[in-house]
């Protein structure tokens, strides 16, 4: 249990000026800190004024423009309503943390529907709920679509971009705020975006250093627990120079990642392979279908007279098949080869990305890869 004092402010920000020189990451950049975090916001509305672009005699259209007229006291019925001007939509918003009743927030509105366009619509009041069904902004504005479609009357048409998508920037307003226990818990935990126990220690060491021992204790390998000052009124400056401190991140397992639909792939630089030698090749084999046709000829013999009649004609299938294999390629991996010298062996024998994955897939299997090899 700790204060927070100009003095120590001083000595803290001297430490951090000592720190600056090594190559070091920011706890901000390796960290996120447990319960401040965004939400996501979702509400159904409807989009009017479109040009003829909108969902037509959809049912789930005639029922909305039905129920919102009802609101003001007019009494219609759905089959009455024509939806051409007027589209169903879905909004979409993030709600940050600590943001307050007033401020505003930037959203998106896609069509459900059969809407072509929402160029030039018109998003009318909608509430966006969050995962609670509860209420925490309320949403309305004109669109800003990038995307343009037309059509023709023969039937042919342009899209540009997605024209069935908009923003509004700022087009809701917080309603309610989302309560965060930022201030009421005694102690801080920081979440590491790619778990470590070495870099968790590490991080741990770090803010030890800085602000005494017993500060920070890790838990596991993405959480380490920071002790925070008592007086809520200190907290925010103690963070600010928490996300401060800097880390040398401990090195990743090694690992290979290869990305099976676009052919990417990714070796890591602590990627070895143990001794190993590799024979690639390729055999090619072509099959060529020709078809000889033959025309056949009968004799006819009347009164004496011979005569030479054209027959039907003959197919005859002539099939050619020829293999051609590539001289085998080796390659010898000696023990504790690193990933320059991979890069470099298979830049040599001029091996293509699928080849570049056989090889190494047949090198897990033997027991020589001495990574994890990631197919996503």
């Amino acid at each position: 249990m700790f204060k927070i004092i100009k003095i120590g402010i001083i000595a803290l920000v001297a430490s951090f000026n000592g720190l600056s020189s090594v190559q070091a990451d920011r706890l901000k950049d390796l960290t996120s800190i447990a319960g401040v975090r965004s939400n996501q916001l979702v509400g159904y509305g409807l989009v009017v004024g479109l040009a003829g672009t909108g969902d037509g005699n959809a049912a789930l259209t005639q029922q909305s423009l039905q129920s919102m007229i009802s609101q003001f006291g007019v009494v219609t019925s759905a089959a009455n309503m024509n939806g051409k001007n007027a589209a169903a939509v879905i909004i979409t918003a993030e709600l940050p943390p600590f943001t307050k009743p007033g401020q505003k927030l930037d959203i998106v509105v896609s069509t459900v529907g059969q809407a072509k366009s929402l160029r030039g619509g018109t998003l009318l009041m909608t509430p966006l709920l969050g995962a609670d069904g509860e209420t925490y902004a309320v949403a309305q504005g004109n669109l800003m679509v990038g995307g343009l479609g037309v059509a023709g009357g023969d039937g042919s048409s342009l899209t540009v971009n997605v024209p069935t998508v908009g923003r509004i920037p700022g087009g809701a307003s917080v309603e309610k705020m989302i309560e965060t226990p930022f201030l009421d818990n005694s102690n801080i935990l920081l979440n590491l975006h790619q778990g470590d126990f070495s870099t968790t220690n590490r991080v741990a060491e770090a803010i030890n250093d800085v602000f005494g021992d017993g500060v920070a204790i890790p838990l596991d390998s993405t959480t380490v627990k920071v002790r925070a000052p008592i007086d809520p009124a200190q907290k925010v400056s103690f963070v600010s120079l928490l996300e401060n401190v800097q880390v040398e991140p401990d090195r990743p397992r090694a690992k290979v990642v290869i990305n099976a639909r676009t052919g990417t792939i990714v070796i890591g630089g602590d990627v070895r392979v143990s001794a190993a030698a590799v024979t690639h090749g390729s055999l090619t084999v072509r099959v060529k279908e020709d078809v000889n046709v033959t025309q056949t000829q009968a004799m006819a013999v009347a009164d004496g007279v011979a005569a030479t009649v054209p027959g039907a004609a003959v197919e005859t299938p002539d099939t050619t098949i020829t293999a051609e294999e590539e001289i085998a390629r080796t390659f010898v991996f000696d023990p504790g080869v690193e990933l320059s010298s991979i890069v470099d062996a298979l830049n040599a024998v001029g091996g293509t990305p699928s080849d570049l994955v056989a090889i190494l897939e047949a090198l897990r299997e033997a027991g020589s890869l001495r990574a994890e090899l990631i197919v996503i």
